[in-house]
């Protein structure tokens, strides 16, 4: 019996990814079959020159160019936020946090990993409530309040890889450097981090395509139809996955969902192009910590 399952194991894992192959390229033909005849400038740009729309002389209202401007800066902004927190929540709990603390707050990062996005936005828009009665009557649903939220929502992601990364590290390694006499803080910066880099910036891809993909949250913190480019962190800004769940639920032709598809085909290389941007960045950094003078 044992041969048998052995033979058969590597067999069903091929007949597995074969189909989780076959499903992401089914799902990848199909998008690019309805979206491909709907790419061109007059998708990003409208009306509007090119020329002038890059250089921000003019504002593109009947094409993408703004949403495409507002979902970088959303994704930019929300992990600007959650790096710094996510990481240091991370080595906390790898490092310092021990016993009942440590049991406590693996707990509560997990519970917030399973958070609904509908909830987050919900916090986000009683954060605006609370801040407009607050603190200033200026503030509503905006860019700003839509980042931290997002970035709520994706801290447990980035804790946990930080926390993971640094706990998988042979017990040899982590000691090497407190036996030659660094201190704690010495040996996190100059030995964990940078060997732990790669699981790291794990967690930050899972972010970075989280807050791409997330409509739920910004439906309530601040995306509108039409806003043109943010001009500040307060202002309305609109968004590439509101767009295409937008056009996907109201459209009124096959022409005008095609254009769906077109955003979504650009979503996708936006993600693409901010995932090499980080295995780029992952792989200067690592360079750059272990073999800096």
């Amino acid at each position: 019996m044992k041969p048998f399952l052995e033979k058969m194991l590597p067999l069903f894992a091929w007949i597995c990814g074969i189909i989780l192959l076959t499903s992401i390229f089914s799902v990848l033909g199909y998008l690019f079959l309805n979206g491909m005849k709907s790419l061109n400038l007059k998708l990003i740009f409208g009306t509007t020159p090119p020329f002038d729309a890059l250089t921000f002389k003019r504002q593109v209202f009947n094409g993408l160019f703004p949403a495409i401007i507002g979902t970088c800066s959303l994704i930019f902004l929300a992990v600007c936020w959650a790096i710094p927190v996510g990481m240091a929540a991370g080595i906390y709990q790898a490092e310092y946090a021990t016993g009942k603390t440590k049991k406590i707050l693996g707990l509560f990062f997990d519970v917030m990993a399973g958070l609904p996005s509908i909830v987050v936005g919900l916090f986000g828009f009683s954060l605006t409530v609370f801040l407009n009665r607050n603190l200033s009557d200026r503030i509503y649903p905006c860019l700003l309040i839509s980042s931290v939220a997002l970035a709520f929502l994706v801290l447990p992601y980035i804790i946990r890889t930080t926390q993971m990364a640094i706990e998988g590290l042979p017990a040899s390694l982590r000691m090497t450097a407190l036996a030659l006499g660094a201190s704690r803080l010495q040996n996190i910066v100059y030995v964990l981090l940078p060997q732990s880099l790669s699981g790291i910036m794990s967690g930050v891809i899972l972010a970075i395509g989280r807050c791409a993909e997330d409509t739920a949250v910004i439906m309530l913190t601040g995306v509108v139809a039409s806003a043109g480019i943010p001009r500040s962190l307060l202002s309305h800004y609109e968004a590439l996955p509101f767009y295409i769940y937008y056009i996907s639920s109201q459209y009124t032709d096959q022409e005008e969902l095609a254009t769906g598809y077109g955003a979504a085909i650009i979503l996708l290389c936006i993600c693409l192009a901010l995932f090499s941007l980080a295995f780029f960045i992952k792989k200067r950094v690592t360079l750059y910590s272990l073999y800096r003078v």
